[in-house]
């Protein structure tokens, strides 16, 4: 078969049905300057084994599975070094505020109530029955105001038995005073008579003495004169000392007498002080908050029957959490917001308890209150705790813990915000003190960024 100008061709004779394939030496140049090929025909169907393309395919194969390798290779360094995708964050969502430096005010804040500074609840003194509610809470009373009757026949009665044993123990220390004193007379009767006799003995001892020595009477009838008068002298001395028990002993028996009065006074006392309480009376000028009664009702000794309180003399009865509660002391000052007005007052008293995690602060308040201040109104105390000079401070962060370590997104000029470490100091109300990892004039997020956990930068937008 011949070629045509400009192609390549086969030399040789073949028939339709053969397969033409060239050998290894079949090329040659045609006239034209082409190359022609010089082959052989072969009958149709059958393989000749060609070892070199084989090889060729593999060797491809080859280039092409190291060419691939690396590129998945290279791919993976560039995505390894490359950052992560920083997250956006509208910055009117979050709070942010200024490291600064100067004085701090520490204070602690709790909610609480305002309640009477004087509350007298009246109690039943003896059990009884109600009789007739005579003033309803709300009243303004007075000290003798009657609010409750009550009623209790065996205290009748015990007060009457009282009484009659009173006047009669009277009775009968005024007899046995007399008794006693007309026994004193006759004991300074005898004495008077003793003294008597005493002295008209000595006197005729005497006498007889002068006559014995001028020999006029036997010197005998002097001794026994003389011994006489000595007799009546002891006589005269144990009249003394009886008449000096006598008055002992009837001191003590009066005031025996006298002890066993005053008994039966207290006793009469208490069961006319029972008889009066059951006329209940307010016993302070104020206002009657409560009388947890009712009529017919029986009720034990003890048993609250009326609250009664002044309420123009107010105090705030604060709830501090536990943990800032360790740094209140008496006699700090305190802010207490009335919801209409802000009053100064003072810490009185620190409940040593603490009860559902609050210990409870008593503030003193001053007479003049702001208006619609009244008992049970809900307030908020703020106790100033100290002042700490020239110290680097920032806006209390949603989870910031005094004396704690932390992590804080700093924002930077750019509206980045990166992650840094953060020792926190002492805290207050809204600022806690920066002890490291921050510098005045740095901003700070602070409202809470647990969403974004896992990135230590974020940007502003």
């Amino acid at each position: 078969m011949e070629t045509g100008a400009g192609r390549a061709g086969w030399v040789g004779r073949c028939t339709e049905t053969d397969e033409r394939r060239p050998g290894p030496e079949a090329k040659s140049l045609n006239a034209q300057g082409l190359q022609d090929w010089h082959g052989s025909c072969f009958p149709s169907g059958m393989d000749i084994q060609r070892t070199d393309l084989k090889l060729r395919k593999r060797r491809r194969r080859l280039i092409y599975g190291i060419a691939a390798a690396a590129a998945v290779l290279v791919v993976g360094v560039v995505i390894a070094r490359l950052e992560p995708a920083v997250p956006g964050v509208d910055k009117g969502t979050v709070w942010t505020d200024n490291v600064k430096r100067g004085e701090m005010l520490r204070e602690v804040r709790g909610p609480g109530t305002l309640v009477p500074r004087e509350i007298r609840w009246i109690a039943a003194e003896t059990d009884a029955r109600v009789e007739r509610i005579v003033v309803k809470p709300g009243a303004q009373v007075e000290p003798e105001t009657v609010i409750l009757e009550l009623s209790n026949p065996v205290v009748e009665d015990q007060l009457a038995a009282a009484q009659a044993e009173f006047v009669a123990a009277q009775a009968s220390y005024a007899a046995r005073e007399s008794e006693l004193q007309s026994q004193l007379l006759d004991q300074r009767a005898n004495l008077a008579a003793v003294e008597a006799e005493y002295e008209g003995a000595r006197l005729q001892a005497e006498a007889e003495g002068e006559l014995s020595e001028k020999g006029i009477i036997p010197r005998i009838q002097f001794q026994r004169s003389q011994l006489a008068a000595e007799s009546l002298k002891v006589r005269l001395e144990i009249e003394r000392d009886r008449l000096a028990k006598s008055q002992q002993n009837i001191g003590k028996q009066l005031e025996a007498e006298r002890a066993r009065i005053e008994q039966l006074a207290r006793t009469r006392d208490l069961r006319q002080r029972q008889a009066d309480a059951l006329r209940v009376r307010a016993g302070i000028a104020g206002v009657l908050q409560q009388v947890p009664v009712e009529e017919g009702q029986q009720v034990l000794a003890g048993t609250n029957l009326a609250r009664v309180a002044r309420p123009d003399v107010l105090m705030a009865e604060l709830r501090i959490a536990e943990t800032q509660a360790k740094d209140v002391a008496i006699g700090q000052k305190v802010k207490v917001d009335t919801r209409n007005g802000i009053v100064m007052g003072e810490v009185i008293r620190i409940d040593p308890a603490v009860q559902n995690g609050t210990v409870q602060v008593d503030v003193e308040l001053p007479p003049e209150l702001p208006p619609g201040a009244r008992p049970d109104l809900s307030v908020d105390g703020t106790i100033e705790i100290e002042r700490l000079p020239d110290v680097l401070y920032v806006g209390r962060p949603a989870f910031g813990q005094p004396n704690s370590q932390t992590t804080l997104f700093r924002v930077g000029a750019d509206g980045r915000a990166v992650r840094v470490p953060v020792q926190l100091g002492r805290a207050s109300v809204n600022l806690i003190e920066v002890v490291q990892g921050l510098n005045e004039g740095d901003r700070v997020i602070l409202s809470d960024t647990s969403a974004w956990d896992q990135h230590d930068r974020i940007r502003l937008d």
